[in-house]
């Protein structure tokens, strides 16, 4: 069978569809996405993703059901056990076996369930049909509640684990995620805000034009090493800050051409779907 539940596990959401593998697409209609509390209980969190995962599995014989399922890190995605401890999201997650009580939830075999990491996924997916096609060294990141990132080579993305690196004497994540951005209005207006969407909806320009221009320094910074280290030829934004790219890629840009650097800037095409393509295409054995 050709068809396989693709889904993306993100620090706010869990976005799930059927994902035909020879067609490479996914089914017309077939998407859920629902809000999950990442700071609740296990027993809450699991609760929330088996019910969109059931919702669209309705119809489908158990023996049948296969899923793929993109998941941020650090996690060990062969054995399905979270490694998640010092992040904003999934805390009550750590060290147990998601694939296991995912299983058990389900009523399906624990095999017909698989996990690769978010970042790859979603790489993975824009190579193949979105804004990295045609390019054979691509570096990509989510910009979200967390940094994802991964590195494209030899026809594969795999994880680059760039999140943590040492940045301006903290890790990259803490400059370069929705907890900087909100954390900088706070300081710079005295008012808490939940992100970056609402704060573009507050249309104080000259704060948005502040922190943007911030997070472009930042980002240009971080970024510059890994260019070298990995030979980029293009990089790719995906996840929710990526879709404010008019307020920082043309900035990001400009840092890059002052440095005598040419180096491609995507805003990723294929949104979640990226994510849920590569997902399910870890069934995929004709790929």
């Amino acid at each position: 069978m050709s068809v396989v539940l693709g889904v993306d596990i993100g620090g706010s959401h869990i976005t799930v569809a059927l994902v035909d593998l020879h067609k490479r697409s996914v089914v017309t209609g077939s998407g859920k996405r629902k809000l999950v509390n990442a700071r609740g209980s296990a027993s809450q969190i699991l609760d929330t993703w088996c019910e969109v995962i059931n919702t669209v599995f309705t119809g489908m014989p158990a023996e049948s059901r296969r899923i793929g399922i993109a998941m941020p890190g650090p996690f060990n995605y062969k054995e399905g056990i979270s490694l998640i401890e010092d992040q904003d999201k999934f805390r009550s997650l750590y060290k147990m076996n998601i694939k296991l009580l995912l299983a058990e939830r389900l009523g399906m075999a624990a095999e017909s369930i698989r996990f690769v990491n978010d970042a790859a996924s979603f790489l993975q997916g824009e190579v193949f049909c979105g804004a990295a096609r045609h390019y054979h060294r691509v570096l990509g990141f989510t910009l979200g509640t967390g940094l994802g990132s991964a590195i494209y080579k030899e026809g594969v993305a795999t994880d680059a684990d760039l999140w943590k690196t040492t940045f301006r004497n903290v890790i990259a994540e803490d400059y370069l995620s929705t907890r900087w951005f909100t954390g900088r209005y706070e300081e710079l207006n005295g008012e808490s805000i939940s992100g970056v969407k609402e704060i573009l909806e507050e249309n104080d320009q000259a704060i948005i034009k502040q922190l943007f221009l911030e997070f472009s320094e930042n980002l240009g910074a971080f970024l510059l090493p890994q260019l070298s280290h990995f030979n980029t030829e293009a990089v790719v934004f995906g996840g929710n800050i990526s879709n404010a790219h008019a307020h920082f890629l043309p900035t990001l840009e400009q840092f890059f051409k002052k440095r005598q650097l040419n180096i491609v800037l995507k805003k990723a095409q294929l949104n979640e779907d990226a994510s849920l393509l590569g997902a399910a295409s870890c069934w995929d054995i004709d790929k």
